[in-house]
């Protein structure tokens, strides 16, 4: 153990140092650093959570990328088919990071009941769909089956559409579908399931079934749909991906990430990252000026000690080197507390989730988080190194002070 090392833990474990003025500022400031570590892991969990959670409910309804025919309808509706006869249907070979691809297609219609009407849109599904994305969303009921060999009459409406109406788990819904120039083809769906993913454009306007029934009122031929939907391994990936998708499609055909598709949702979750930005810079701020406060008080506290360090031949560095010591332990005491209070606080709310949110707000019913050890470790150990780092600086006041005036001083 070196000689800075060893006055520094006899300056911090003395009982003068202890029933010193600069007791209280030193409990302060350590309580500051684990405050604010406490508020950025918050930030850090919530703020990731969101993003995380909201992103994963866009594209378990649309994918991450869709491919489509070009076509200035913008229409939520198929128009048009396309072959299912493609070269990236069902494994896309030539861009390795997509994991999946589904074939789906959507048809307007309206559901009719005895009492009430609602215009919904129905979303055809196949035997490729991708029903662990939606799982979660499942509050009543079963998931449609759509892998018989007769055309599935069963499928899945929202919590909101069931409610206004009225329609339960076994009820007939009966299904009215818009045809130009012709009566509306009537269709007789029961209702095996009841989805709420808290997205209210979605929840208000889709339900899911059998893409068998798209095809046959559209006339197409059994190989035709609607468009691909594809999911991506990595969603931080997901414009370079975007651009590899359309570069290796069809010329005839588009391809357009969620985030081309819902601007504004994306818009809206990228300023999320600039709060949580925000908030650790002015953690960090709050914790800094804390423990200069604490070091300058403990530095003129120690005036006495400094001068006879410095009349037995101590240096300007060694002396300050002792302080660094003291504010280090403090820094690392902070940020272990933080790190238990902070991390205890995140499991509690993923495990029992006792902060709710307005889903018509923030697209959840309570606030979801995740934190990765990485989040952890630069969390820790930016905010130990630009602490420590910031602190050198007061302890230059160290050098200015002269050992016979610091020994006659009181």
């Amino acid at each position: 153990m070196n000689l800075e090392y060893f006055i520094a833990q006899r300056v911090q474990n003395s009982t003068a140092y202890k029933n010193s003025v600069s007791a209280p500022i030193i409990k302060i400031a350590t309580a500051a650093i684990a405050i604010g570590m406490i508020v950025m892991i918050i930030a850090v969990a919530t703020g990731v959570g969101l993003q995380k959670k909201i992103r994963e409910k866009v594209s378990a309804f649309n994918g991450d990328v869709t491919i489509s025919l070009f076509d200035r309808n913008n229409s939520i509706t198929t128009v048009r088919p396309i072959s299912i006869n493609q070269e990236f249907y069902p494994d896309f070979t030539s861009v390795p990071e997509v994991i999946h691809v589904q074939a789906v297609a959507t048809k307007g219609a309206m559901i009719r009941t005895a009492t009430d009407f609602e215009g919904v849109i129905l979303k055809g599904v196949g035997t490729d769909y991708r029903w662990e994305s939606f799982q979660e969303f499942l509050i009543e009921g079963k998931l449609p089956d759509v892998s018989q060999e007769t055309t599935s009459k069963d499928i899945l409406i929202s919590d909101d559409i069931s409610r206004r109406l009225g329609l339960k788990v076994g009820d007939k819904a009966p299904t009215y579908f818009m045809k130009e120039n012709e009566e509306p083809l009537p269709r007789a769906f029961t209702v095996v399931g009841i989805y709420d993913s808290g997205l209210e454009e979605y929840d208000t306007k889709f339900i899911l079934g059998d893409i068998r029934n798209i095809q046959k009122i559209n006339k197409w031929e059994e190989g035709e749909v609607g468009k691909f939907e594809v999911f991506i391994g990595d969603f931080e990936q997901i414009d370079d991906v975007g651009k590899e998708v359309f570069l290796n499609v069809p010329q005839t055909l588009d391809a357009q990430t969620i985030k081309d598709q819902y601007p504004t949702i994306f818009q809206w979750l990228a300023l999320l990252d600039g709060n949580i930005y925000g908030i650790i810079c002015v953690i960090l701020i709050v914790g800094i000026i804390n423990m200069i406060t604490a070091l300058l008080v403990l530095i003129l506290d120690r005036t006495n000690m400094i001068g006879v360090l410095k009349s037995m031949g101590a240096t300007d560095w060694m002396v300050r080197k002792v302080f660094l010591y003291n504010a280090m332990s403090l820094i690392l005491k902070g940020l272990l507390w933080g790190n238990v209070i902070g991390l205890g606080l995140v499991a509690l709310q993923y495990f029992f989730a006792p902060l709710t949110l307005d889903p018509t707000t923030y697209y959840v019913s309570e606030a979801p988080v995740y934190i990765s050890w990485w989040h952890i470790l630069l969390l820790n150990v930016g905010t130990f190194t630009i602490c420590l780092f910031v602190l050198i600086i007061p302890t230059y006041i160290v050098s200015r002070i002269s050992p016979v005036k610091a020994m006659r001083f009181e």
